[in-house]
């Protein structure tokens, strides 16, 4: 390999003792470099030093830096003095075989075990041709240094023991980090020795003698709500099982009450302003307050007698209770149990009130007070959630399911099955109602669905919606035909909001006539709100509220709020079942306590 004399700068012209010197240190075989003074030595330096600077020597394992350091014990090298050995002397190197023209001899420098770098910071007395036997005798005194300090540096950190040390450390948090892990997903054991638990003598059974009691037999725990048989059943009191004169006495007002004529409805209608005159007259005292039904109240219905104030309700666990409030006596009311579950929807019959018709979740009874019994309409496994008469005598009546389904019921066919079964692909139905005029058309509220149906095309499967109402984003606790010209729907939606809607005509999609912000949240304990339309006014419904003081809000269907009926004395508590009665100013509220609140002129 060669590089261009152009890369080299020729020196300056060198002294008589540098050229001295350069001769002396020329090894034989470059003899025939030397030339005559002036240019031609000049070239033959720079041949020599470019052979130099291209050709590496490894010396003792390791590579030598190429450019030469000078060492404090003078410019030449030559045999370490004595005592300034710095490292074990190394077997003596066997001689370089011969190299080719380009390779140095084995008697240069570089074959002597040294790079020979010369450059023009050296002044070129360091190169010597008596190589000693050590191997080390063309290095610097700093290199020699070098070479003992970095010895002796590798012996120490030897004797440190440092790289064992290392491997015991790793070995130990890799032991320890796994033995965590298992013992994360292990179970806990527990102690064999743990100490026993002091308990009471009562707890352990043991009289105070010492003598441990006798086991008492297991008790079946009894059900909440005692299962009712099928069939008929007699109008016994819940508790009075024999012959009872207050029950004779409240049967014997209802059936009296139940032969007068009512007044006509429509004949009540008033103005708006004429009409909350009215609603101002009414008030609570606390002789119209009276814990008719045990637990809370699911539904209730007033009797369309215009002398008496009759009322009915039912409670979650199957109860109805029958209360005469023009009755003063603390006997006016009497607690029957016709049912084995929730009473969700009750209505007295509108042809002959003498006859309560109540629905829970496994059947459809008909109390007949001139009979004294409940008897049964119609029974059913899956769960029936409200009815409504579909005629005016009350014979036929169409029924929701909890399912989503609805059915049509006859009561004058024997047996307790229904007509026709038909499914209009709701989820969940919580009310059924029938139009006021047109009795063909019922309108169902389940699961954020409220849409209205034909019965005469009914069928048990695809069945499609005259009208649908929309707008509700969640579930729909009810949805009733105003009283007199069913032109108004009015809904609760769990979503906040009372929607009233304009039906005069029913196309297929029917919008929102006004929105009413309302706090529906009653939460489990309370039974949720319906708003019910006023029988005698058109426009008004009236719904329970969860605001304080605790009130009954009467609202307009345009969403202006008209009355609120409170008492902070008497009304403590949030009345989500109301019921208003057909002819008479009388408004009436049940609580989740089974207590009925009567407002009245």
């Amino acid at each position: 390999m060669a590089l261009s004399q152009t890369a080299i700068t020729e020196p300056e012209e060198a002294s008589p003792s540098t050229r001295q010197r350069m001769q002396e240190s020329t090894p034989p075989g470059t003899a025939a470099l030397r030339l005559s003074p002036g240019k031609d030595e000049r070239r033959a330096v720079a041949t020599r030093q470019l052979r130099v600077l291209l050709t590496p020597l490894a010396v003792a394992g390791r590579r030598l830096p190429q450019k030469r350091l000078l060492g404090a014990y003078g410019g030449a090298e030559g045999p370490a003095p004595d005592g300034k050995r710095l490292c074990p002397e190394p077997s003596p190197r066997k001689p370089a075989p011969a190299s080719p023209p380009a390779t140095p001899p084995a008697g240069s420098p570089v074959g002597n075990g040294w790079d020979g770098a010369w450059d023009a910071e050296s002044d070129g007395s360091d190169a010597g041709t008596d190589a000693p036997p050590d191997g080390y005798s063309q290095l610097s005194a700093y290199e020699r240094k070098r070479l003992k300090n970095i010895t002796e540096n590798a012996k120490f950190f030897a004797a440190l023991k440092l790289h064992e040390s290392a491997a015991r450390l790793h070995q130990i948090a890799t032991k320890s980090q796994s033995h965590a892990t298992k013992s994360s997903r292990a179970k806990p054991k527990k102690a064999e020795d743990e100490t026993v638990r002091r308990r009471s003598m009562r707890l352990q059974r043991v009289e105070p003698s010492g003598v441990p009691m006798p086991e008492m037999p297991a008790q079946p725990e009894a059900e909440e709500y005692p299962r009712v048989p099928a069939g008929p059943l007699p109008m016994i009191p819940e508790d009075q099982m024999e012959n009872s004169k207050l029950t004779e006495e409240l049967l014997t007002t209802w059936m009296r009450i139940s032969e007068m004529k009512a007044n006509d409805t429509e004949e009540q209608t008033c103005d708006v302003k004429r009409y909350q005159g009215s609603l101002n007259s009414m008030g609570l005292s606390e002789d119209n307050i009276k814990k008719v039904v045990k637990y809370r109240v699911c539904s209730m219905a007033i009797h369309p007698s215009d002398s008496i104030i009759f009322v009915a309700a039912g409670d979650k666990s199957g109860q109805i209770g029958l209360w005469n409030v023009s009755c003063k006596s603390e006997e006016g009311a009497c607690v029957f149990i016709p049912h084995s579950s929730s009473v969700t929807c009750m209505h007295f019959s509108p042809c002959n009130p003498a006859h309560l018709l109540s629905l829970s979740m496994e059947s459809l009874r008909c109390g007949d007070v001139t009979k004294a019994v409940f008897d049964e309409v119609c029974r059913s496994e899956e769960n029936l959630s409200s009815f409504d008469f579909l005629e005016e005598n009350g014979s036929t009546a169409v029924v929701g399911y909890w399912d989503g389904s609805v059915a049509v019921v006859d009561r004058r066919t024997p047996g307790t099955s229904s007509e026709l079964s038909a499914d209009i692909g709701f989820k969940r139905t919580r009310t059924v109602h029938v139009h006021p005029v047109n009795k063909q058309y019922f309108i169902a509220a389940g699961s954020a669905d409220v849409c209205i149906y034909d019965v005469r095309y009914l069928k048990s499967k695809g069945n499609k919606p005259v009208s649908s109402l929309k707008g509700h984003t969640k579930s729909v606790a009810s949805a009733y035909f105003s009283p007199v010209t069913g032109n108004r729907v009015v809904t609760v939606c769990a979503d906040d909001n009372l929607r009233v809607y304009d039906t005069t005509s029913l196309s297929p999609t029917i919008t929102v006539l006004s929105t009413i912000r309302h706090n529906c949240n009653t939460g489990r304990w309370l039974t949720r709100f319906r708003a019910i339309w006023d029988p005698k006014q058109e426009d008004c419904f009236v719904v329970g509220s969860m605001a304080r003081p605790r009130q009954i809000q009467v609202f307009q269907d345009t969403g202006k709020l008209l009355h609120s009926f409170y008492n902070m004395d008497c009304l403590s508590s949030v009345c989500s079942i109301n019921v208003v009665h057909p002819t008479k100013n009388i408004l009436v509220g049940g609580n989740s306590s089974g207590r009925l609140h009567v407002f009245k002129e």
